[in-house]
């Protein structure tokens, strides 16, 4: 007979887990595996509200595994690390994003692209190697293979740092993959939410001219005034989006809801590069024809590897980089999930877990 979430492991654990497609989130007990000589075990103190937790929850892409435990952007401070663990000790305070495990051996791995690694395992709802479902963030206790935990730095707040785990890393790699990250370039973000508000922080830290794309022309001030964006450009806007035809180098699109492509390849110039980081529900039309006539190029990218995501907070600490968040108690979790379908934040919920999650047990 299968042995419950709660029974399955020696370390008791608490967090706030869906249990069915209405998403809905309730006080959840369930258990960790004992400390492996790999292993950091570490207690929660913050963890951000990903705009995937609300689809996955909710099983928008059709791949929910129930209960859910939601949640991989987590910090928090160790206090057990196994007899091989030279990464951290206890007392450090640490990180750990989208995944907790991958093969190690494949191509990608060995390349330190362990996020593009096909048996790469999720912070949660993933398989893990005993057998047992990974749980995420939105709980007391955490305990990763050593591989997949972040350093976290001094000088990094933990609160309005931790979305950087995915929001961040989401956008630094492909700004430095596909070239995006030199002085002078000119650089258009679609979309200023979680993902955009970082990407036009961490554009502006590496000395691009930033011009933010969006559909609300009343994020104008936001752009410019707070996130340090030097133009603004509203997509529905034809007049205005005509006067930049062919002025970009590149695009970020972080944008995860269904929106035309045609009017942001023309942007480009050529040899521009058009990289969807958002993830829409349903596939978008891609015209061929304004790629071939500028050798334009359309890409994705996901997250990171490790290296990079050490690499990532580290910059985003030497220079000031931090998520705009709102900071919530756990038991708010299921109102921050409506507010967040409709947009209503800005930019990032996070959870005071370490102060908040006991009292609602």
């Amino acid at each position: 007979m299968a042995k419950s979430p709660e029974t399955e492991h020696p370390v008791k654990a608490f967090g706030w887990a869906a249990r069915d497609t209405s998403g809905v989130l309730s006080p959840f007990n369930f258990s960790r595996r004992e400390t492996g000589e790999e292993d950091v075990r570490f207690k929660v103190l913050y963890c951000g509200i990903c705009h995937s937790d609300l689809h996955n929850i909710r099983n928008d892409w059709g791949m929910a595994v129930y209960p859910m435990v939601p949640g991989h952007e987590i910090v928090g401070v160790v206090t057990m690390v196994g007899g091989n663990v030279k990464k951290v000790k206890v007392g450090d305070k640490v990180g750990v994003g989208c995944m907790v495990g991958s093969c190690h051996s494949c191509d990608n791995c060995a390349n330190d692209l362990e996020n593009y690694c096909p048996k790469m395992l999720l912070t949660y709802k993933s398989i893990y190697y005993d057998g047992t479902m990974t749980y995420g963030g939105y709980s007391d206790v955490m305990v990763c293979d050593q591989h997949f935990i972040v350093r976290w730095p001094e000088n990094l707040p933990l609160d309005a740092g931790v979305p950087l785990l995915c929001a961040g890393i989401t956008t630094y790699s492909p700004l430095k993959y596909f070239g995006l990250d030199k002085p002078g370039i000119h650089l258009g973000v679609v979309g200023l939410g979680g993902l955009g508000h970082v990407a036009v922080k961490f554009a502006k830290a590496f000395g691009a001219k930033v011009t933010v794309i969006s559909t609300s022309p009343n994020k104008k001030k936001e752009a410019i005034e707070h996130l340090g964006a030097d133009s603004f450009l509203v997509s529905r806007d034809q007049d205005q989006m005509q006067a930049a035809m062919g002025t970009l180098d590149g695009i970020i699109d972080t944008v995860s809801a269904d929106h035309p492509l045609l009017p942001l390849i023309g942007l480009l110039k050529s040899h521009g590069k058009l990289v969807l980081v958002g993830a829409p529900n349903k596939p978008l039309e891609l015209p061929v024809f304004p790629l071939l006539m500028g050798r334009k190029i359309v890409a994705g990218s996901i997250i990171g590897g490790m290296k990079e995501t050490q690499e990532m907070v580290d910059f985003a600490a030497k220079h000031n980089i931090r998520a705009d968040v709102e900071v919530i108690p756990m038991d708010y979790v299921n109102t921050a999930m409506d507010r967040l379908e409709k947009a209503d934040v800005r930019y990032r919920f996070v959870i005071d877990v370490g102060n908040t999650l006991k009292a609602v047990m």
